[in-house]
Formats: structure tokens, sequence, C-alpha cells
């Protein structure tokens, strides 16, 4: 067993450096690194080698949830490119931006207000995806260009709606066990 793997999470899953990802060539190239790398394919081999299966193993599981996800995806990319990112203390600074989303909260907050709670947030998830593909496009397109720090707001963005994509689920559920 070889304990060096690619540093870099694309060459690992053999995909070309880019936002937009093929998931069914992601998936199948995580099973097959998952079948030569597995743990439990080195039970009886040397604590060494079952170490290195390990740290292997956590590093494509790691490799693949960055890069099915598509904020922390675009996070590692502009890590590639030398960009230093913590979400604990990055935030936009676009006004309009921010307003939208505590108008987005605010409806949150009083959803068992309204007369049809699940439309309203079935609504609101449409606008929030709309607004992420929006996001990628243009995180594309700046990255691409190598406008890195027009390609980091945008990633603070696709932060916020990420969550609100996620408050959104949980919000849609509870309501409709509340239902049942």
């Amino acid at each position: 067993m070889t304990d060096a793997l690619p540093a870099n999470y694309f060459e690992l899953f053999d995909i070309p450096v880019s936002y937009d990802v093929d998931f069914d060539q992601l998936q199948h190239r995580y099973r097959e690194l998952q079948k030569a790398t597995h743990p439990d394919k080195y039970a009886s081999a040397s604590s060494q080698e079952r170490r290195i299966s390990m740290q292997q193993t956590s590093l494509i599981n790691q490799a693949l949830h960055t890069l099915k996800h598509p904020v922390e995806r675009a996070m590692y990319l502009l890590q590639l490119k030398g960009i230093d990112f913590t979400m604990d203390n990055e935030t936009t600074m676009d006004a309009s931006f921010l307003m939208e989303q505590m108008e987005m909260r605010e409806q949150l907050e009083s959803i068992h207000e309204h007369d049809d709670p699940l439309a309203v947030l079935d609504n609101l998830s449409l606008e929030v995806k709309s607004g992420m593909n929006s996001m990628a496009d243009e995180f594309k397109s700046a990255y691409a260009s190598e406008q890195l720090d027009d390609a980091r707001e945008i990633v603070r963005k696709l932060q916020f709606l990420y969550k609100a994509t996620q408050e959104i689920e949980e919000l849609t559920a509870s309501i409709e066990d509340e239902m049942m």
C-alpha cells in the first residue's frame, strides 16, 4: 500500500478542477477508491498499513464531502488559488443582500402566521435555489476570470443561501410533522 494520495481533491477523483462536477463520475471514483483503501481490506495487515488505510479513507471521505457540497467546493477552489477562507470570520458586506436575508428570516420566523405555511416555504425554497444557481454561475465566472475577491464575496453569499435552504427544509419537515 502506498501512503501517497494526491493532495488535490480533484486529482484524487480524477476530475477537472472546476466548480461544475460530474457527480456520477465522482461517486464512481469514490467507490473505486474506497474499495482499494478501505480499512477492512487491511484488517490483517501491519499496524502501519492499517493506519495508512484509515488516513486515506478519511481523506477520501472528506474530499467527497467537500466536492459534493456547493459552498465547500467553492471555498476549496479558492483555497487552491491561495485564498485563505475561514467561514467563522467571513460575512458579506453587500447591504442590499443582507437586507434581503433579514427579510427572509423574518418570513421564516412568522411562518406559522400564514394560512398555508407550506406554500410560503415552497416559494421561499424556489427563490433561494434560484439565488444559489445565480450565485454559482457568478462564482464560476469570477473564478474563471481570476477575479478572486469577487469569487470570495460570492461564496460568502452562497453560505447565507445554503443556510437558508437548510432552515427552510427543517421548517417544512417540522410543519409536516405537526400536520400528521
